[in-house]
């Protein structure tokens, strides 16, 4: 099959002839149709993730069909129409059957435990406890799109922030899971304050339901800023960057008793910053929490979200590309001059 393989970090992949992927005895073989191109995925590029050896094919916001079946799984045929999870539970320890298959010791990742998406099939294991058969409603393009991005960003929104219509929600970072969060909670009837430093991604965070934007690189106090558009400060605040300056002004831009959902990846120098704890976190009590991935159970939830026609998936898709480009993504993701979404739809 024709992939995109990684044989050095940040060189271009290589796109070559590899062999099919074996199906797993619990998992499928899926012929991919539509694969996005994630800042996961250019964290890899990176080396920053320790779980990829080398030579390595990224990729986790897949969809497509199903053409193997292994011999222990029960649930999934071949034919139908699926897509998964990036953060892929066993489905049989504790913390699997209690749904928190995001949390397992074992999981398995695609894309990062294993070979990913940027080919023309990928193996996918723990098939019956993640493998989602999509509705005819959703498109391979959407469900790509939903993604890693996206179902993390309803995570947040929705599982952990609990974000309520007429709750004032800021997002701090427009990329794909900013933009993602940015819809979600528009969606669900927050109001919604859009940050970044790229003018181009808050016009389009604008475009999808932001109330509000804030130019991050012109507004000298951010998290001021936010507490006077919402009277006192928001009720959920989302860190959608990894990066330090953002996480303290998510914590700051909280009214009393404020939610902090941390989704964007903290690595090297951001992984381990101070936090204000006394003014901030005790005083008025603050709850900080975690979000990454979305368990497949879940899946459902956000497609009824997407059929009460509240989310534009469409909108944020906005870069179609073929797998010898997604080198030049990455490159651009560099210096976060990626707006919207991009998805190789050229697999052969």
């Amino acid at each position: 099959m024709k992939a995109a393989l990684l044989e050095q970090f940040e060189q271009p992949l290589n796109v070559t002839q590899v062999d099919d992927p074996v199906v797993p005895s619990d998992g499928v073989v899926i012929d991919v149709s539509v694969c996005g191109v994630c800042r996961s995925d250019w964290h890899g590029w990176k080396g920053t993730n320790h779980v990829i050896s080398l030579p390595h094919i990224p990729g986790h916001e897949f969809a497509g069909v199903v053409v193997a079946v292994g011999k222990d799984c029960k649930r999934i045929k071949v034919g139908d129409r699926v897509t998964a999870p990036v953060i892929m539970g066993c489905g049989h320890c504790a913390t699997c059957r209690n749904g928190h298959l995001t949390i397992c010791d074992d999981q398995y990742v695609v894309g990062f435990s294993g070979w990913g998406a940027f080919a023309e099939r990928v193996a996918v294991p723990f098939a019956d406890a993640n493998v989602v058969v999509l509705p005819d409603s959703i498109s391979d393009e959407v469900a790509a799109a939903l993604g890693c991005r996206t179902t993390t960003a309803f995570a947040a929104v929705v599982d952990k922030a609990q974000v309520k219509a007429g709750e004032a929600l800021a997002v701090h970072g427009c990329g794909g899971v900013g933009l993602s969060a940015i819809l979600i909670g528009a969606a669900v009837g927050a109001t919604v304050i859009a940050v970044d430093v790229v003018d181009e991604k808050l016009a389009l965070a604008k475009q999808i339901g932001a109330t509000h934007v804030i130019n991050a690189a012109k507004e000298p106090d951010v998290a001021s800023a936010i507490r006077d558009l919402t009277g006192g400060g928001a009720q959920a605040s989302i860190e959608a960057l990894g990066v330090t300056e953002t996480f303290h002004n998510s914590l700051k831009c909280l009214a009393k008793l404020g939610r902090h959902v941390q989704i964007g990846q903290p690595l090297d120098v951001h992984a381990n910053p101070s936090i204000p704890l006394l003014d901030t976190i005790y005083y008025r009590q603050l709850v900080m929490m975690g979000s990454r991935g979305l368990p497949a159970h879940r899946f459902s939830a956000l497609f009824n979200l997407l059929s009460t026609g509240r989310m534009d998936m469409q909108s944020l898709i906005k870069t179609r590309i073929s797998l010898s480009q997604v080198t030049d993504v990455f490159r651009q993701m560099n210096n976060h001059e990626d707006v919207g979404m991009t998805l190789i739809t050229d697999l052969g």
